[in-house]
Parts: structure tokens; sequence; C-alpha cells
């Protein structure tokens, strides 16, 4: 067997790995524009590797963030008039940026725990959370009833 011949497709493998795993995360910076918004919630990835796949919503997530690098997270169920019924209750957020990684770092009256965020772009947000469950969100697109 060649050595030589075996080599360019080791190049070749490595390319591709290094290029798919530096693609799939984005700088924390343009992270934190896409953050905000209406985020339906897609899938749930367990440590074990399980996934729990979220076929029907009836909540969205709301994220709003504010220009002092905090926020609040919102549970809203959509209406098909494409308003939104939202209780009181919100998760307050502060926003950090450690090295390559954004973070939010919670804290209520009854827990404080940390998300960090894998991706964010126009259309998806994967959060990783201390518990290592990660969440695949995709944009949230109001259901269309048209005129009846």
């Amino acid at each position: 067997m060649n050595l030589f011949r075996i080599r360019p497709v080791f190049a070749i493998l490595y390319l591709i790995v290094f290029a798919t795993w530096s693609c799939s995360t984005n700088p924390p910076e343009e992270q934190l524009q896409n953050i905000a918004g209406y985020w339906e919630i897609e899938k749930v990835e367990l440590p074990d590797g399980q996934v729990k796949e979220y076929t029907v919503n009836t909540t969205v997530d709301y994220i709003e963030v504010g220009q002092d690098s905090t926020g609040f997270r919102k549970k809203l169920h959509p209406k098909p008039d494409g308003s939104f019924y939202a209780s009181e209750d919100q998760e307050d957020f502060k926003l950090s940026i450690q090295g390559k990684q954004l973070s939010l770092q919670y804290r209520t009256s009854l827990s404080e725990w940390e998300e960090n965020v894998i991706k964010a772009t126009k259309d998806r947000l994967i959060l990783r959370n201390t518990d290592n469950l990660k969440y695949f969100y995709k944009r949230f697109e109001p259901v269309d009833f048209g005129d009846r």
C-alpha cells in the first residue's frame, strides 16, 4: 500500500471535518445580534444522546435583549389572530461573553442557572444548559389562517 495515496485522503477528510466544526458556531457578537425574537423549540438532545422531538408546540419562547447586556425570556401562547397570550411570568437574564462563549445567566427567587449559546443565526438557535441538555430552536413563523 502506498502511503502517498492515503495521505491526500486523510488531508481531505481533515479539511471536511475542520470546515464543518469551524462553521458550526458563530462569533458571540454575531450571536448577540440574532438571539432576540420569537423561537419555537424543535428538539432537545439529552446527555446520553437521546432526542426528544417537538412536532406541535403550544408555546413560543420570546427573548428580548436590552442595550445593557440584560434581557428576559417569556413563554407565549400564539392565538389564531396572530397575537399572543402571555402571563406576567418571565425569566430575567444577564448576558456575558467569556472568550468566544456567549452565556445567558439566569437568577430567579427559586434558582440560578446558565445557558451557553452554541449557535444563534437569523433562523436557528442552539442552547446548552448546565445539565448538558441541548435545546434546538427555529425562528417562529405564525400560522396564516387566511381570511375567514
